[in-house]
């Protein structure tokens, strides 16, 4: 899938503020600073569409970004341990569980995680949280780059070793960098082929 133009449809907080022209959605998240406003950035050709930040937490707000008029990219604010108060998180977790479990337009959620690192107890978390929802996933590993060719391979075994001991078979995964733009096409031919059915 090609993308030829992406546009700023609207932020929200509730189902109900969400942009009024119904398509198919497809939402990334992740936690705090995975890289996930670079990898939409990426996906999209347009560095300047999401905004990336070295702080952690900058997403506050549900964004939606029309896609060649026939979809939707969907940011979702990160979870984890963002700088922000008890209650600001509180706010912050509910903004997220609103969109994941009310929004019927979701097609798929796409859940980032740093593969320079063993997927934490947060990440796991999140994930069973979503298999016992039964809210559909894919895993997009982010951060490729900062890795030689021989340490992400293992990183990826031990990852997926990680989630097979909790699943009897495994989401569909990713590889990415937002530096290289390794794995936009498999990602974006992903949402085409779901586009599809």
């Amino acid at each position: 899938m090609k993308i030829s133009e992406a546009l700023f449809a609207g932020s929200s907080t509730r189902i109900s503020e969400k942009p009024k022209q119904k398509f198919p959605e497809f939402a990334f998240i992740g936690r705090s600073n995975v890289g996930k406003s670079s990898l939409i950035n990426m996906l999209c050709n347009n560095h300047k569409l999401a905004q990336t930040s070295g702080t952690p937490g900058k997403t506050r707000l549900v964004n939606h970004y029309l896609i060649n008029r026939e979809w939707y990219l969907v940011d979702l604010p990160g979870y984890g341990y963002a700088k922000i108060s008890k209650a600001g998180k509180q706010k912050l977790e509910q903004v997220i569980r609103n969109y994941i479990n009310f929004s019927e337009e979701m097609h798929l959620l796409f859940v980032l995680i740093d593969l320079r690192h063993d997927i934490g107890k947060t990440d796991m978390d999140f994930l069973f949280e979503l298999g016992q929802g039964g809210i559909p996933f894919a895993i997009i590993f982010t951060k490729a780059d900062k890795l030689g060719r021989d340490s992400r391979e293992a990183q990826l075994e031990r990852n997926r070793k990680a989630l097979l001991e909790y699943w009897e078979e495994l989401p569909p995964t990713f590889v990415s960098s937002s530096q290289t733009g390794l794995g936009r096409e498999e990602i974006l031919d992903y949402i085409g082929s779901l586009l599809e059915k």
